[in-house]
């Protein structure tokens, strides 16, 4: 089980990692990062929108579910949005390079991180 720091650092260990941080989807606030490469105070609050319009739809849909992960894919770049199953309103967000990385991989072990992270 791994403290806030640890997972972030490793999760920089993904092949591909740019940069990454753990965010209060409800403040839009950085709770901890590592890496370079993205302004992630702006990406925070941003990707913290995003949260909050896919939640609010899947209400108004009436889905009884939760969201794993969300994925953006930009021309040289993979986002990855990853919920904190044990916290409510906190997620993991990674910058990966689109062509260093094998989205599979670093998906699984952003959830094996998420699933050991100690908030």
């Amino acid at each position: 089980m791994g403290d806030i720091n640890q997972s972030l650092e490793e999760i920089l260990t993904i092949d591909g990692a740019k940069c990454t941080s753990l965010v209060d989807a409800t403040s839009g606030m950085v709770l901890g990062e590592a890496g370079s490469g993205v302004d992630m105070e702006l990406a925070a609050a941003g990707n913290s929108e995003v949260v909050k319009a896919k939640l609010n739809t899947m209400k108004s849909l009436e889905l009884n579910d939760s969201i794993e992960d969300i994925l953006i894919t930009l021309g040289d770049q993979y986002h990855i949005i990853r919920p904190i199953g044990n916290q409510e309103g906190l997620f993991l967000y990674l910058v990966l390079d689109k062509s260093k990385s094998n989205l599979a991989l670093a998906r699984r072990k952003v959830q094996n991180i998420e699933a050991n992270l100690q908030v």
